[in-house]
């Protein structure tokens, strides 16, 4: 069986509906509703990748890249953000996501980062 992705969102609206998108591409999913809970899931079981939202209460999505990059560089993270990927760029101690989604994003925007990043 493969890895699944973790779905990391406060809003389980868009968690659902992320996680049937990835359905469509034969991908299994997590969810989480925030950072805490996403690194307690991360300690319990391997992802294939993480796809975070930017902003969520308790722990945002930069805090979330960071503690996922500095134990485990390699798993890939997709940062999804209503604004512009300019707040990620201009933490100059922040490692880079492998992929940002601009919301409202597409199925072909799903299919690509899977395609890239796994």
């Amino acid at each position: 069986m493969e890895k699944p992705i973790l779905i990391v969102d406060d809003n389980p609206n868009m968690a659902s509906l992320l996680s049937e998108m990835l359905e469509v591409f034969d991908y299994k999913s997590v969810q989480a509703g925030d950072g805490k809970e996403a690194l307690s899931k991360l300690d319990k079981q391997a992802f294939a990748m993480v796809i975070t939202d930017l902003r969520m209460p308790n722990m945002n999505g930069l805090e979330l890249l960071k503690n996922i990059k500095g134990k485990n560089p390699k798993l890939p993270v997709v940062i999804i953000s209503g604004y512009s990927s300019s707040e990620i760029e201009s933490d100059p101690d922040c490692p880079k996501p492998d992929g940002f989604l601009s919301k409202p994003f597409l199925m072909t925007d799903i299919e690509l980062l899977l395609e890239k990043l796994l």
